[in-house]
């Protein structure tokens, strides 16, 4: 049995934590805000620095799927070459700044979360960077290749390619930071299921829209027609979507309340 005065209690106790969070007026919202782009913006402008001083070794890595098959860039307008070294240094520097960006991030909704929600920063700081850094890798290593094959070789046979840095870099960009984010599913589903917007069994009840989902996605990326190809991009992802509800799980508040009932039985 429940003893109703430890019932009251925990409600209390339940009260004044969330009483405890800090309140802030919509101008202080907006003033810390600021402040975190700022200090977002100044990290990133030092990635970009230490990412510059490695442009050229960055563009060979970009550059190298291409001059693989033989084929080489050109370049139309005297700024092309200047801009690809811009471009790849700031995605370097992004991505040696991406930690102390999101510790912003943290920084920012942490004063709205309770102490126990709080201990998910160091989890949340590491998983976001390397499910990024897996999706980038597997678009690169995976994705990228079977597609300028595809493109080229396959479709393009018949004709002469004159690839421009411009074109090219964005067809790289778009495939590699389209799988980097998409590959932050599990992110978003924590997000959500820790502020009580979805529960694993409502992402569980619908998972048949999310498998519908997951391969309209793989269709639009896959570079070939062929389903087993197709497949293979799917996979991972429906892979993160029960990563995610298994996160759901852990982090819903549901999962809480649980717990309580447990200890109060």
């Amino acid at each position: 049995m429940v003893d109703p005065s430890d019932a009251i209690d925990k409600a209390r106790k339940a009260v004044s934590e969330r009483a405890e969070l800090p309140g802030m007026s919509l101008m202080e919202h907006l003033e810390e805000l600021r402040k975190r782009i700022v200090h977002a913006a100044i990290y990133l402008a030092l990635g970009f620095g230490v990412a510059w001083i490695f442009h050229v070794q960055l563009y060979d890595l970009i550059d190298r799927p291409l001059t693989a098959m033989g084929k080489h860039l050109v370049f139309t307008h005297p700024m092309d070459s200047l801009n690809i070294y811009m471009q790849v240094s700031l995605i370097g520097g992004a991505i040696i700044a991406s930690p102390f960006i999101l510790f912003q991030v943290w920084l920012f909704i942490a004063p709205g979360l309770y102490q126990r929600e709080k201990r998910f920063v160091v989890p949340f700081m590491m998983a976001t960077v390397s499910l990024f850094l897996t999706g980038a890798a597997f678009g690169y290593i995976w994705v990228l290749p079977g597609a300028l094959h595809i493109l080229i070789d396959d479709f393009g046979k018949n004709f002469t390619p004159m690839i421009t840095i411009e074109e090219y870099s964005g067809f790289f960009l778009s495939i590699i930071l389209g799988l980097g984010i998409s590959f932050e599913l599990p992110i978003l589903i924590f997000f959500l299921a820790l502020f009580g917007i979805v529960s694993p069994k409502f992402l569980w009840k619908n998972i048949r829209y999310a498998i519908f989902i997951v391969f309209l996605v793989a269709a639009i990326i896959c570079p070939s027609p062929d389903p087993w190809t197709m497949c293979i991009y799917a996979v991972p992802m429906l892979m993160l979507y029960l990563v995610g509800i298994g996160v759901a799980w852990w982090v819903h508040p549901s999962a809480g309340r649980r717990g309580k009932a447990k200890e109060a039985a």
